[in-house]
């Protein structure tokens, strides 16, 4: 079951580890509180892998691709449980989405003079 609406898509995809359909399951569960925060999402890619030769203590790392109007987002945590590391990926993600609106907020209530190169009629 999807919780994201049916314009918005989740991709999850699995590196050098199974997934399991209970596994992507909670990955769209949890990114589906996303979706409820930021409406203009387009996409949101999320990546598993399982690197236990290079980092025994955190052998998963989850990555998150949010493509949205404007410039995409991108982070990526480790964590040594999978279902951890989804956890701290969405959380990473969900406070960027609200550092992200609450620039563009800020944008909105303190607008910036513009100066135009020409002088503007008076109108009566």
């Amino acid at each position: 079951m999807n919780h994201a609406p049916n314009n918005h898509e989740v991709i999850v995809s699995g590196i050098h580890l199974d997934l399991t359909p209970s596994l992507k399951f909670y990955v769209n569960e949890k990114v589906g509180r996303l979706f409820r925060h930021e409406e203009r999402i387009v996409r949101i890619r999320v990546e598993l892998e399982s690197d236990g030769k290079n980092d025994v203590t955190r052998p998963f790392i989850a990555k998150g691709h949010i493509a949205i109007h404007g410039p995409d987002m991108n982070c990526s945590v480790a964590s040594d449980e999978c279902h951890k590391a989804v956890d701290l990926l969405v959380d990473k993600l969900d406070r960027m989405l609200r550092r992200r609106a609450r620039l563009f907020k800020v944008r909105r209530k303190h607008p910036h003079a513009i100066e135009l190169g020409v002088l503007l009629p008076k109108t009566a």
